[in-house]
């Protein structure tokens, strides 16, 4: 694909911009990519340039700052190069094993590990070894064993051509000392570790490292050493105890046998015979049982027969018994020939039927007579059964405690057993060890082995000029363009119109530049010197700066008052705001400085104007005006009526101000109030223009109430000193209640410092105004509210 030769060129806008141009071929970037692609791009591209543009207008601003810290930083690293003495290296080499030698073989365990074969893929170990070598303790040793504490050239570190003053440090200051000095460097996948020392003198050098090297073997050995004697010893004095406490058991365990007469018979086997006794005596005791019931229940039957009238017997008494069986049948037959003879007429005093009645009562008194020796004989059979139940009982209860004594028994028993037991094997294990452990205190086996003795250095390692000289210029660069950015990124303050519009997102409606409120010099009194480079000398205020749009009307102040009034003429022409609330983030920004200067803008406009005080928490405007507070807003919202009184004409034409009057102790009920209502109506009944001055946004609610009451709220921020994260919460906490944000004015602006001649020009030639320079003091800058 061919294209025409055309580009496009983009060249960046503002102050001090230079030709800085991206040339692009526009065509193909058209032709080749699609339309929300290309927008991305041109989006992405745009913040990149911005965030440049950022950054070089930082750095071309605090240029001489970078300049400065890179040259410092240069200088600084020339002469601390030059100084430094040449610093030698000597280094050794060693080899720390994890698993040493093991002369008795696998199955011998030391009691002391040496290392340990599951370290091996685990830093922990290496790490320890490696803080062992760098400890206090090796240092000590090595200062003791060397002197060092005595030795001047080793403590001032100084080369081998010079020959120090005698000193002596103690031991400890000597080994920090050599602590510094010294360098471990385990070397990556292996077990080998460098021990190096920096020192002015080469020979001193190696002699540290070989002494480092040797102190840390001993110490290890005699660590190894120290241990192990140390478990053997105690392994000795436990093995002594163990063996009497396996006595102790063992006897004890004897006479419990003996107490409680246990001979080779084993407690199982008593424990089962017992429990056959005890089902034999429980199924014995079980038949009894029953043959008393059943004995029982014939003699209840018995109990139960009428023995005047002895006829109903029972079938199994009378099959038991023919002698009973004899008597019934001769009962029931001399019944029956009683009746006959009283059925044949006879009567009851015939002969024969008294016969017959004579012979009944025999046979009825035999049969009951054999019925109670019946009777008789079956209860003392039930009584001999209760008595045989009775001692069987007691036969199984015995058997059942003899049986729980039992195991009580076996319970003592085996834990007796169990005590000796454990106590045997304990004893065998610890004089096994013990055994061991004596034999690997008699072999000297250490795992740290020397690979590369430590030699004599030939050339210094530092100080190495080109290298640092490079590392200070690279140093002082980033310190540079840090120091320049980060002054930049520090200053969180709000400081131009771009700042308003790009991080609180509100409309720019003008400025007000900052005011010297010295008053007219008196006799005698010496002038401040102008700064150097001021257009014109710093305009004088002779009376309040918040009246300054009146007492100098054609100063540059009240010019930016009026082009101020114009722009918000201009912000609604169709429905002009007729109340406006006039706030700020937080206090001394300039708030009732700004309401003043529209108020009094709009009343020379010719326009009836009136300024309302809604700070009933830190009223000013009665001060301002030199009015009294004693009637005010607050006065009116009792009583409608009060605002006549309340309402007073001040120093400029058509301008009237109502203060706070008395301060109330809720200001934010009363702005919710339907009295407030009631008085901002008939304010804007009577005036052509309601200004509102209220407390700030942050601190209190009082603003945002009042934000939705009015017609637009103006958000007053002041230059450089109202941070964006102030600004974006008040800006937030309008725009959260629906309240109409019209825009922002930036006050008390510095107009002489860079930045702002673009907007500020006009005014600076103004006749009778000139910005406040650096160098006047004191300054009381407008809007301290």
């Amino acid at each position: 694909m061919n294209f025409p030769p055309p580009w496009r060129i983009y060249t960046p806008a503002g102050e001090g911009s230079r030709a800085l141009c991206v040339v692009i071929p526009f065509e193909f970037i058209m032709a080749t990519t699609s339309p929300n692609t290309r927008a991305k791009e041109a989006e992405e591209q745009t913040d990149l340039w911005d965030t440049l543009l950022s950054f070089w207008r930082a750095l071309r601003k605090n240029w001489i700052l970078a300049a400065a810290v890179t040259l410092t930083a240069v200088v600084a690293t020339a002469f601390f190069t030059l100084g430094q003495k040449k610093i030698y290296r000597s280094a050794g080499t060693i080899q720390i094993d994890p698993t040493p030698p093991r002369p008795l073989g696998n199955e011998i365990q030391s009691v002391v590990e040496m290392g340990t074969g599951a370290y091996l893929n685990n830093r922990e170990y290496y790490e320890t070894q490696y803080r062992i070598l760098k400890s206090g303790r090796v240092a000590n040793a090595v200062v003791r064993q060397l002197g060092l504490h005595r030795d001047a050239a080793f403590l001032r570190n100084s080369p081998q051509s010079e020959t120090p003053a005698p000193m002596e440090v103690p031991v400890e200051a000597a080994a920090d000392i050599l602590l510094t000095r010294l360098e471990i460097e385990p070397e990556k996948q292996s077990r080998l570790v460098t021990v190096a020392v920096q020192d002015a003198n080469p020979e001193r050098a190696q002699r540290l490292v070989a002494a480092v090297i040797e102190t840390y073997r001993e110490q290890n050995l005699d660590n190894v050493l120290a241990s192990t004697t140390s478990a053997v010893d105690w392994l000795e004095g436990q093995l002594k105890k163990l063996k009497k406490e396996l006595e102790a058991d063992e006897f004890a365990l004897h006479d419990y046998k003996k107490q409680k007469n246990i001979l080779s018979l084993s407690l199982d086997d008593q424990s089962n015979m017992l429990r056959g006794e005890m089902g034999k005596l429980n199924e014995l005791l079980t038949e009894v049982r029953a043959k008393r019931e059943n004995i029982d229940s014939r003699r209840q039957e018995l109990r139960k027969i009428n023995l005047s009238d002895p006829t109903n017997l029972p079938a199994s008494e009378l099959l038991e018994s023919q002698l009973l069986q004899a008597l019934r049948t001769a009962y029931v037959e001399s019944i029956r020939d009683r009746d006959s003879l009283l059925a044949s007429g006879k009567g009851k005093e015939h002969p024969s039927v008294a016969a017959a009645n004579a012979k009944v009562e025999i046979n009825r008194k035999a049969l009951a007579g054999e019925v109670k020796n019946i009777l008789g004989s079956v209860e003392k059979e039930y009584r001999a059964v209760t008595r045989e139940s009775g001692g069987l009982k007691r036969l199984y209860d015995s058997a059942n405690k003899r049986a729980l004594e039992l195991n009580l028994m076996e319970i003592e028993y085996n834990r007796l057993k169990r005590a000796k037991e454990n106590t045997e094997r304990l004893y065998s294990v610890i004089q096994d060890r013990t055994k061991e452990s004596d034999l690997t205190r008699m072999m000297r086996v250490n795992n740290i082995h020397v690979v590369d003795e430590a030699r004599v250095p030939k050339a210094p390692i530092k100080p190495s000029v080109p290298l640092n000289l490079a590392m200070g210029l690279i140093v002082g660069l980033v310190l540079g363009v840090g120091a320049s950015l980060g002054k930049e990124v520090l200053d969180r303050s709000i400081k131009s119109p771009d700042d308003l519009e790009k991080d609180l997102h509100v409309a720019f409606l003008g400025l007000l530049p900052a005011l010297s409120g010295e008053t007219a010099q008196g006799p005698g009194q010496k002038k401040r010197r102008r700064r150097r480079g001021s257009r014109t000398a710093p305009v004088a205020l002779t009376g309040r700066p918040e009246l300054v749009v009146h007492d100098q009307p054609t100063s540059g102040i009240a010019e930016a008052a009026r082009s101020l009034r114009t722009n918000l003429l201009f912000m609604s022409p169709d429905k002009p705001y007729k109340t406006l609330l006039v706030t700020s983030a937080a206090p001394m920004e300039g708030k009732t400085t700004v309401a003043s200067c529209i108020a009094v803008a709009m009343a020379q406009a010719g326009q009836k104007v009136v300024i309302v005080d809604c700070d009933m928490r830190r009223p000013r405007l009665h001060k301002i005006f030199d009015k009294t507070n004693d009637v005010g807003l607050t006065s009116a919202l009792l009583d409608i009526d009060a605002i006549d009184d309340g309402l007073k004409e001040t120093v400029v034409p058509n301008l009237s101000v109502l203060s706070c009057g008395p301060i109330p102790p809720n200001p934010a009920e009363l702005l919710h109030s339907e009295a407030f209502s009631r008085v901002l109506h008939e304010l804007q009944e009577r005036f052509d223009r309601v200004v509102i001055d209220s407390p700030p946004l942050v601190p209190v609610t009082d603003a945002t109430i009042l934000s939705t009451r009015v017609d637009g709220t103006v958000f007053v921020v002041r230059a450089g000193k109202t941070s964006k994260e102030f600004g974006k919460r008040a800006v937030r906490s309008i725009r959260g209640v629906g309240g109409n944000l019209v825009g922002a004015v930036l006050n008390a602006v510095h107009a002489d410092r860079p930045g702002y001649n673009y907007y500020y020009q006009y005014y600076y030639y103004r006749q009778g105004y000139a910005p406040t320079g650096e160098a006047d003091a004191p300054r009381h800058e407008a809007g301290l509210n």
